[in-house]
């Protein structure tokens, strides 16, 4: 049986994530106010920031730049924008 929560980012009641996917707080409030829909537009985000970007998840100072654009991107609203990235035309 699946779980609704409003999502702040999509703004609309949607399916809830099936367990917490992220530590700490922050984690607790990704699964009481995140959708599933959301977070898979967020890890793909995640996935195009890390390479374009060259993170290395063993850098703490990558880490906290990664989770500050995952707080932004879902609970703030703002798209992640990746300074010379032009997305491929279909």
């Amino acid at each position: 049986m699946s779980r609704t929560v409003f999502c702040q980012r999509l703004k609309k009641d949607a399916d809830g994530l099936d367990f917490q996917l992220y530590p700490g707080e922050l984690g607790k409030r990704i699964f009481d106010n995140i959708s599933k829909e959301a977070w898979a537009l967020w890890q793909s985000k995640q996935t195009m920031l890390i390479n374009e970007k060259k993170l290395n998840m063993m850098d703490p100072e990558h880490r906290k730049l990664l989770e500050e654009e995952m707080v932004k991107f879902l609970f703030e609203g703002h798209d992640t924008v990746i300074e010379g990235y032009t997305p491929p035309s279909e």
